[in-house]
């Protein structure tokens, strides 16, 4: 190899770990960073296809993506089929060295992920796992096109571009995790802010005390099975007779 192509090739792998860890600095969503993975890889480690399984407790798959919709067509077969090199990595918690996919181990072992796989013109796989500390969250397939195998300098190098993904799409789901929550408390604060409006809004106009009237619409709410905070709104905006919140009706 050439100073000249060193030298690109580690530029490209710098651009690689920055793309990857986008998360980090803005919003990305999940399917995006493993899709980089994926295009990454093909890129870096010379192989002809790669495809990414993001697993989660109980065996719930959340994401499937590939660096081209074929191999993504044949990740999700495998996923149909239960059985794959993916599938294999997330239940054993290991990576897979590298097989032929026409041997007689790999048929037996893969019955129909691998003629599928030899149909597309792939001839072996690498995978190597997603990593959260000691728990497999995914696989990354690494596929070929030729016999020549890779090499463990180049299998070192998807695990690291393997395990930036991984860290950034745990960040990810965490943030969204946040968003969320905070969103909730946001909607609960809004609709106590409305009910405290519709008590003092209702307990003047009808005569009551604050009490009296959180008793009057949280009753109206009941028997219509309707939420308090819309009854506040239906109050304030006067879409709802004050006279049918009197304890009589």
């Amino acid at each position: 190899m050439t100073a000249m192509s060193e030298r690109q090739r580690e530029d490209r792998l710098a651009s690689a770990f920055v793309d990857l860890a986008a998360p980090l600095v803005r919003d990305v969503s999940v399917p995006d960073v493993l899709q980089t993975l994926a295009e990454h890889c093909v890129d870096l480690l010379d192989v002809s296809a790669a495809g990414v399984l993001l697993d989660v407790p109980l065996g719930q798959v959340v994401e499937v993506v590939a660096s081209d919709e074929y191999t993504r067509a044949l990740e999700l077969f495998g996923l149909e089929w239960d059985e794959g090199p993916c599938r294999d990595c997330c239940r054993s918690q290991a990576g897979i060295s590298e097989l032929r996919l026409d041997d007689e181990a790999s048929c037996e072992r893969w019955p129909r992920f691998a003629p599928r796989a030899l149909l597309l013109g792939f001839t072996s796989v690498a995978t190597v796992p997603l990593r959260r500390q000691d728990t497999v969250v995914g696989a990354l397939n690494l596929l070929h096109d030729r016999p020549r195998p890779l090499d463990e300098a180049a299998l070192r190098t998807a695990q690291a571009l393997a395990d930036t993904a991984t860290m950034c799409v745990i960040q990810q789901q965490v943030m969204q995790g946040q968003k969320t929550q905070i969103a909730r408390l946001q909607s609960s604060l809004d609709a106590r802010i409305v009910i405290e409006q519709a008590k003092g809004f209702l307990s003047n106009s009808r005569g009551c005390s604050a009490d009296q009237a959180l008793i009057r619409m949280r009753t109206y709410a009941r028997n219509r099975q309707l939420k308090l905070s819309d009854v506040a709104r239906q109050v304030l905006s006067g879409s709802v007779a004050h006279t049918l919140l009197d304890p009589e009706r």
